[in-house]
């Protein structure tokens, strides 16, 4: 009965993922780039969470989605933290 309405909210979240996708690969900056994968990897973490509701197995999945949330917010603040050094690090050599 929920199906239907599942696999078109995953479906939808899928474009946005591609939507979102446009501004990593063409970001004006490197900020906006990391942004764009920060906004790919929540739009992953509940897109893994309906793939639990679909499978009828959401213990696992919000497991899954619980670390892969974590491991992106990480990844999103250490590519932030290095983007940034890097940008001061190049304006002391100019």
């Amino acid at each position: 009965m929920m199906e239907p309405f599942i696999t078109f909210a995953a479906t939808f979240l899928v474009l946005l993922m591609f939507v979102s996708l446009v501004r990593v690969v063409g970001g004006p900056t490197v900020l906006d780039r990391v942004l764009g994968g920060s906004v790919v990897g929540t739009k992953t973490t509940v897109l893994l969470l309906l793939i639990g509701i679909l499978y009828e197995d959401l213990g696992m999945f919000v497991d899954i989605a619980l670390a892969y949330a974590m491991l992106n917010f990480i990844a999103t603040l250490a590519a932030t933290k290095f983007f940034l050094r890097r940008k001061v690090h190049l304006s002391e050599h100019e």
